[in-house]
C-alpha cells in the first residue's frame, strides 16, 4: 500500500498519470487469486490506473524479441556457470568457469570491466554504482527458462512510455543494472524515485515478513495514514474522518518531507494511534 499510495501522489500531484503493472514472471510461484485480490483491494482505496494493467506473464515475446537483439549483437551471452560456480566467485560473475557446460544455460549480458552507473534519484539524490565489481553479468533469462525481472521492466517501461518509476528503495541497487540495459537497447532512461520501506520487529520488509497482514480493504482510512506518516506527511492532513482521504492528501503533500531510509512499522502505528485521539 505505501508504494501504491506514494507513487499516485507522486504522479498526481505533478500532474501525470498514474499506470500500474503486473510483475508475475515466476508463475510457478504464484498464489492462485492474489493478483485479482491486489487489484480489488486497491480499486477499493480508490487507486484506479489510467492506463491498461499489463502482466508480465503476457508478455514473453517481447521480451524474447530483446533478449534476440542482444544476443545478435554480441551484447548478451549464453552462460553455463551453476550457482555454485557464481558463488565461488563472491556471487560476482565476471567470466564463466573453465570447461563448464550445461544444457539449459542462462543468458547473461556482457558488463564490462570498470562499468560504473549514475544517476540522480529524485528522493536518494546522487547513485553511483560499479556494476562490474557489485554485480558483474547481469541474468537476463533464467536457467529454467524464466526472464530476469532486470530485461523484463526496461522492455516494459519502455513499450510503455513510462517518463517516471515509483517505486520501494528496495529496488535502488537494481536501477543502475536497468540503465546498462536501456543503454545496451538504446531505450530511453526514465526518472527514479524509490520509496522508504516499512520494517517489521526483525528489520524485514513488511511485505516478505510473516508478521505482515493483509490491508483491510473495509477500512481505508486507517491504512492510508499509516502510509500517509510513512511518506513523512502531516499527520493531521488526514485526520478528518469525514472527508475524501485521497483528495485531502494530494492537496496537502509534499514530496520533500518524504524520507529516504526504512521505517519500523511500530512506531508508526504508534503515531496513527496517537493523530486519532
Amino acid at each position: 500500500m505505501l508504494a501504491a499510495f506514494g507513487s499516485w501522489l507522486m504522479a498526481r500531484s505533478a500532474g501525470g498519470e498514474w499506470w500500474l503493472r503486473i510483475e508475475d514472471l515466476d508463475p510457478p510461484r504464484e498464489v492462485p487469486g492474489a493478483t485479482r485480490h491486489q487489484l480489488d483491494t486497491l480499486k477499493a482505496f480508490g487507486f484506479v490506473p489510467d492506463g491498461p494493467v499489463a502482466r508480465q506473464s503476457r508478455r514473453s515475446a517481447l521480451y524474447a524479441a530483446a533478449l534476440e537483439r542482444l544476443l545478435d549483437e554480441g551484447k548478451a551471452f549464453a552462460c553455463h556457470c551453476s550457482r555454485a560456480d557464481v558463488a565461488a566467485a563472491g556471487g560476482v560473475h565476471r567470466a564463466c568457469a573453465p570447461g563448464a557446460h550445461r544444457r539449459d544455460p542462462s543468458i547473461r549480458l556482457r558488463v564490462a570491466h570498470g562499468r560504473v552507473v549514475a544517476f540522480d534519484d529524485a528522493l536518494h539524490g546522487r547513485v553511483e554504482q560499479d556494476v562490474s565489481t557489485t554485480i558483474g553479468d547481469v541474468v537476463l533469462r533464467r536457467a529454467d527458462g524464466w526472464f530476469a525481472y532486470q530485461l523484463a521492466v526496461v522492455v516494459d517501461d519502455a513499450q510503455q512510455g513510462m517518463t517516471q518509476v515509483v517505486r520501494g528503495s528496495d529496488l535502488l541497487a537494481s536501477t543502475p543494472r536497468q540503465m546498462l540495459l536501456q543503454a545496451a537497447l538504446g531505450l530511453p532512461t526514465p526518472c527514479y524515485a524509490h520509496l522508504p520501506l516499512l520494517l517489521d520487529a526483525d528489520g524485514r520488509k513488511l511485505s516478505k515478513s510473516l508478521a505482515s497482514m493483509a490491508v483491510d480493504a473495509s477500512s481505508p482510512r486507517t491504512a492510508l495514514r499509516l502510509a500517509w506518516r510513512a511518506l513523512g506527511q502531516d499527520g493531521h492532513a488526514l485526520a478528518d474522518a469525514r472527508g475524501a482521504p485521497l483528495a485531502q492528501a494530494l492537496e496537502a503533500f509534499d514530496p520533500s518531507r518524504i524520507p529516504r531510509g526504512a521505517l519500523p512499522v511500530a512506531a508508526l502505528h504508534n503515531g496513527v494511534d496517537r493523530d486519532a485521539h
